[in-house]
């Protein structure tokens, strides 16, 4: 029962979105099927922290949400900031059940409890974006509930980002902040393609291991976190 992550899948079965008009992406969708089958065993779990699909609302989002349904596994989503199909959590789970989607699962203002990891986590955001204090107070309350759950789960408590809690300026200090509360020691984010992926790929910071798993990074490939 091991435990894979991978992000920025950005499926587009039902829209015109080609992500194979940048660098390393051509047939990704296909690259990443045989990958993801080739490593995941039925009783793993995935976790996609963010831009799952470029669909625009649920009905869009069912063909991409489908392809992930049919791989292998159990696949826990968060919301990045391209999931505009993305709803409440009532309303994710009644399109779940509509739509016969046995494995996916969402993670928002909760955790799952896979073995001994508690996976927890939240979209987070950038300062470069609009609204960015307002948001990332938002969002740093929508992690803390998480974390909350995830420590009566027990268990250790791995956080998942889409954006990266650092950016050139440095450490995006309200999500931080809520990280160093709690007994964590990993957290995986997405976001970065191309060349910042480089600076941001895997560092340590306040006794805190970060790694980038954005898809294209990771060469469509999911990557082992749990044995």
């Amino acid at each position: 029962m091991s435990i894979y992550a991978i992000g920025d899948t950005h499926l587009s079965f039902a829209c015109e979105k080609p992500m194979d008009i940048f660098p390393g992406w051509q047939n990704h969708p296909e690259r990443l099927r045989r990958n993801w089958n080739h490593l995941v065993e039925e009783d793993d779990t995935v976790v996609i922290p963010g831009d799952v699909s470029w669909a625009m609302d649920l009905e869009e989002a069912k063909a991409d949400l489908h392809f992930l349904d049919e791989l292998k596994g159990r696949k826990i989503l968060l919301r990045g900031n391209h999931d505009y199909w993305w709803q409440t959590m009532k309303k994710l789970r009644q399109f779940k059940e509509e739509a016969g989607l046995s494995t996916i699962f969402f993670l928002s203002n909760n955790a799952y409890l896979v073995g001994g990891v508690a996976i927890c986590g939240t979209r987070g955001w950038s300062r470069d974006e609009k609204d960015s204090a307002k948001i990332l107070k938002r969002e740093a309350g929508r992690l803390e509930l998480s974390l909350k759950d995830a420590m009566q789960m027990g268990g250790e408590p791995v956080v998942f980002l889409h954006y990266p809690p650092f950016d050139d300026l440095g450490v995006i200090e309200e999500i931080h902040e809520v990280i160093r509360r709690y007994p964590v020691k990993r957290c995986y984010f997405g976001h970065l393609h191309n060349e910042r992926t480089d600076r941001f790929r895997k560092f340590e910071y306040d006794g805190v291991n970060y790694s980038l798993i954005s898809a294209d990074f990771l060469e469509f490939c999911p990557k082992l976190i749990e044995k």
